[in-house]
């Protein structure tokens, strides 16, 4: 079995289109087969190639992204785009997911989650982490990871919770590098302090998220999900 989705990229700017294709080269998941930046020309040759997903930009000369992703016979398609005011077009046509411009890799590497969930939910990195913790280094089956918060002592450091009940401190790591270490589209920032395993999410209500997480108390972990990461969240969930 292929082990990673097979990846057609289009964006009629150079620098971006390079940028996008260093991106995801980066990601293990995902074998770019050709990167585009003419439309008509993508147009023409897309119909020869064995290609699993398209990344496309939107706002192109002659024929937007939108209209070819008309034209892929369902294949599934990632939007980039510098316009927030295509979205509704954008998943009218069941699009995976929606990238504002410009591309974060935490922002990409979320979306590529989420269509390896449709395209091919076999695909699971089975690889052990090796993180940095205040007692050394160690090994970590990273679905054990269920929240994540930022240390109260040091904002450079994380608090990880495991479902086996263990707590680690892991040492000088951001919220991006995190992500892109953990099982893709599993997980999901909710605040600037906090990260959280969508396993563990239960019920959502207007700016809370109530989670299957108890410390202490008898009663649920409840986290407040920020207005910048309020939109992504709830498409995961």
């Amino acid at each position: 079995m292929n082990t990673k989705l097979k990846c057609l990229l289009l964006d009629d700017e150079l620098p971006g289109l390079s940028y996008l294709k260093l991106l995801c080269e980066q990601i293990p998941e995902l074998e770019v087969v050709r990167a585009f930046n003419d439309p008509e020309i993508f147009l023409k040759e897309f119909p020869g190639l064995d290609f699993d997903l398209c990344i496309l930009d939107i706002e192109m000369p002659g024929i937007n992204g939108i209209e070819l992703a008309a034209l892929l016979n369902n294949k599934p398609v990632i939007f980039t785009t510098a316009y927030k005011e295509f979205a509704i077009n954008a998943f009218d046509l069941d699009a995976i997911d929606y990238i504002i411009k410009p591309v974060k890799p935490e922002r990409l590497q979320q979306a590529i989650g989420k269509a390896i969930q449709r395209i091919n939910p076999e695909i699971r990195e089975k690889k052990q982490l090796r993180l940095n913790t205040d007692k050394g280094i160690v090994l970590i089956d990273p679905y054990l990871f269920v929240y994540v918060r930022t240390s109260e002592i040091d904002p450079r450091d994380k608090i990880a919770y495991l479902v086996t009940g263990v707590t680690l401190n892991l040492k000088n790591i951001s919220f991006s590098k995190l992500l892109s270490l953990l099982p893709s589209g599993e997980f999901s920032r909710v605040n600037k302090k906090e990260l959280i395993s969508l396993s563990a999410v239960l019920y959502i209500s207007n700016n809370q998220i109530t989670t299957n997480i108890y410390f202490q108390s008898q009663k649920p972990l409840v986290l407040t999900l920020g207005e910048t990461y309020r939109g992504f969240f709830i498409s995961q969930t």
